[in-house]
């Protein structure tokens, strides 16, 4: 349980603040997606920095009970798209045209990491 609420102070205030950055600066962040696509170098790190947080997390916390699963499936996340990364890097523009193209998915992916944010924050330092 301890792990669980480090993990959730970490990683809750951190998906909070981004969201509120793709919310309320998605030109930004679009172009940060569309830059950090045709960067090969970037897109390597990212795949290695995924790769390794979401395996340190599953081997850490794989825990399929209560609230602590948003943390396993954030970890699981983090493994699967670093491999992506990795393995198939040539996927990422087509995925990053798509958000270019389609600024209510990049709103609805907004919200979607303020509300994840704001519950690991919530059952980090309240719960």
């Amino acid at each position: 349980m301890a792990n669980s609420v480090f993990l959730a102070k970490v990683i809750g205030p951190c998906f909070f603040i981004i969201g509120l950055g793709l919310l309320f600066n998605r030109g930004f962040y679009q172009k940060l997606m569309e830059d950090f696509s045709k960067n090969t170098a970037f897109l390597y790190l990212g795949g290695f920095f995924a790769l390794i947080f979401g395996l340190l997390i599953v081997l850490s916390h794989n825990v399929w009970r209560g609230w602590q699963v948003l943390i396993t499936i954030f970890g699981w996340g983090g493994l699967i798209k670093g491999i992506w990364l990795i393995v198939f890097p040539d996927s990422v523009s087509g995925l990053m045209k798509i958000y270019h193209k389609n600024d209510s998915l990049l709103i609805f992916h907004a919200i979607l990491v303020i509300i994840m944010g704001a519950l690991l924050a919530f059952f980090g330092f309240l719960a």
